[in-house]
C-alpha cells in the first residue's frame, strides 16, 4: 500500500507504507502514457526540493522520459541499490556512501561532485530552550540528529567531537528531513540539519550557525548506476540527467535551494 499526496502541479509523491523512501513521479499525468522511458533517480533526502525542480525541467526538455525520484538517507539508498532496487542514477550527500557504492560495483563511470552543503542547528521559533550553539547549552534539551552511518549524522558527530561536545540526542533519524520535521512539529528543542533544510523550513525554525561546519562541508556526488540489462537509450537518459544536475541550469537551481558550488 502507498499513500498519494499532491504537492505541486505535475508532481506526484508516494510515501511507502514501510517508510523506506519517497517516490516522486514528475511527469504530468497527460504525458506519462506517452513517455517511452522511465528514469529512476535515488537521491539524498536533503536534495528533495532541488531535485524535484531539476526533474521537472528535465522532463520538459525530454518529453519521452518520465523521471521518478526516490529520497532517503544516502546509506539507506546504497542498501536498496545493493539489494537490487531498480535505479539509474544515485546522488549521495557524502563521499563515503558513494565510495561504498563504487566498492560494491554498483556505479558506472566516475562520480562527479556537484554541490556542497554545511550543517547548522535549528530550533523552533523563539528558541524556547535557549540554545546558543554546538555547546553545553544542548545538555538536557530534546536534541534530534541523524543516525550513525547517515551523512548528516557522521558529520554532526565529527563536529561535536572536534568541539569537545558530547551529543545526547533523544532521537536519531534515518534522514535529515525527519530531523527537521521533529523540530518544526515541536517534538524537539533543536536539530542538526543542513543549511538547505533550514532554508526550506522558512520561518518555522530559527537557525544557529555552526562556524566550524563551514571549513569541512559535505560534498555531494552523482553517478550513473551500473544496472544490468540497461539499453543504450536508458543509459543516455541517465547521462542527460547527470548533465542537467551538473550544468549551469542545475547549479542555478541548487544555489536557489541553498547549496554551494563544488
Amino acid at each position: 500500500m502507498a499513500r498519494l499526496f499532491r504537492t505541486a502541479p505535475g508532481v506526484r509523491v508516494v510515501a511507502a507504507a514501510v517508510g523506506l523512501s519517497l517516490l516522486a513521479g514528475c511527469a504530468p499525468a497527460g504525458d506519462r502514457d506517452e513517455a517511452s522511458q522511465l528514469l529512476t533517480v535515488f537521491a539524498a533526502a536533503s536534495l528533495t526540493s532541488a531535485f524535484t525542480r531539476i526533474a521537472e525541467d528535465y522532463e520538459r526538455q525530454n518529453p519521452d522520459v518520465e523521471v521518478r525520484l526516490s529520497f532517503d538517507g544516502s546509506s539507506g539508498l546504497v542498501d536498496q541499490i545493493a539489494g537490487g532496487a531498480p535505479a539509474d542514477v544515485f546522488a549521495s550527500a557524502d563521499a563515503a556512501s558513494m565510495d561504498r557504492a563504487l566498492a560494491e560495483g554498483l556505479i558506472s563511470g566516475e562520480p562527479a561532485v556537484f554541490a556542497i552543503n554545511t550543517l547548522t542547528l535549528i530550533t523552533p521559533p523563539g528558541n524556547p530552550a535557549g540554545i546558543t550553539g554546538l555547546d553545553r547549552s544542548l545538555d538536557g534539551t530534546r536534541l534530534v540528529v541523524c543516525a550513525d552511518g547517515v551523512p548528516c549524522g557522521e558529520a554532526a558527530r565529527a563536529l561535536a567531537a572536534a568541539a569537545g561536545v558530547e551529543l545526547r540526542p533523544v532521537s536519531e533519524e534515518s534522514k535529515v528531513t525527519d530531523v527537521r520535521g521533529k523540530v518544526t512539529s515541536g517534538e524537539a528543542d533543536a536539530g542538526i540539519v543542513y543549511v538547505t533544510d533550514a532554508l526550506a523550513a522558512g520561518d518555522r525554525v530559527e537557525q544557529i550557525a555552526i562556524p566550524a561546519a563551514r571549513t569541512d562541508p559535505n560534498r555531494y556526488l552523482i553517478a550513473e548506476i551500473d544496472r544490468p540489462g540497461r539499453s543504450g537509450a536508458e543509459s543516455d537518459a541517465a547521462r542527460r540527467f547527470l548533465d542537467a544536475v551538473t550544468g549551469d541550469a542545475g547549479r542555478t537551481v541548487l544555489a536557489d535551494h541553498g547549496f554551494g558550488p563544488p
